[in-house]
């Protein structure tokens, strides 16, 4: 048993903080941000119109386009759209832009600790 006055021995894993700090883990930062924050401001405004549409223009949102299928129909449908559009986009923007850098930071995590 140790006493409380030693100290914790010391661990061998990565330094976290560091890492946090390196102009790699910055860059990864910068560009995940920069993709996220605009697709969820964008998808808000959208979803906002359609709730806004839905509920105070109830003659646009009615107007029939064909049969019995109207604007506020489809609008409800190009949200699911709209979601599968920023997730392919958000998986294109990954592989292109995140994936390289993320791939060099676990690389050098890794090759630190052998």
């Amino acid at each position: 048993m140790s006493s409380p006055d030693q100290e914790p021995p010391p661990t061998s894993g990565p330094d976290w903080a560091t890492i946090q700090d390196s102009a790699e883990f910055v860059e990864l930062r910068k560009r995940l941000r920069g993709f996220v924050f605009p697709m969820t401001v964008a998808f808000l405004v959208w979803y906002l119109l359609y709730v806004l549409l839905s509920d105070y223009a109830h003659d646009f949102m009615s107007t029939k386009v064909v049969g019995n299928i109207n604007i506020g129909l489809i609008f409800g449908l190009l949200q699911f759209v709209s979601t599968f559009l920023i997730t392919s986009l958000y998986v294109r923007h990954a592989n292109r832009k995140l994936d390289p850098v993320a791939e060099k930071i676990r690389e050098d995590i890794e090759g630190d600790q052998q």
